[in-house]
């Protein structure tokens, strides 16, 4: 498991005085950085990563607010044949605020076809 701080800014916020429902999405994107490391080659075009993103959700346990940094704990949940779970948990002031979890696919953008996880590939992203 890892965790990502993120300071909310007041753009993000909505009519109601809270962070904006669009926004846990862009945060778990961007704490999932550290997986993108993982399948791209920066020696290489951003085109030839070969990972997909199948699904996202988000649970909304309780409001966020603009004010008070917002922790993301991300981690691997599981890892199939050619795909993973990611989960990922958001905590401001030390309560859940949000939930959610991404399906990631190693993917083949020649055939556009997923493709297996490779054991080495497996094993790196266990390790987070």
């Amino acid at each position: 498991m890892y965790s990502t701080i993120f300071v909310p800014r007041f753009s993000e916020t909505d009519a109601f005085g809270h962070i904006n429902n669009t926004v846990l999405n862009v945060w778990f994107e961007a704490s999932r950085g550290p997986l993108f490391e993982i399948f791209y080659d920066k020696n290489e075009s951003l085109q030839t990563m070969n990972l997909i993103l199948a699904r996202t959700e988000v649970d909304f346990v309780a409001q966020i607010f603009y004010g008070h940094e917002v922790e993301v704990k991300t981690h691997i949940e599981s890892v199939g044949n050619s795909s993973f779970v990611v989960a990922h948990e958001a905590y401001q002031q030390g309560e859940l605020v949000a939930k959610g979890k991404a399906v990631q696919v190693h993917f083949d953008h020649d055939t556009q076809r997923s493709k297996p996880l490779t054991e080495a590939l497996k094993e790196k992203l266990l390790q987070l």
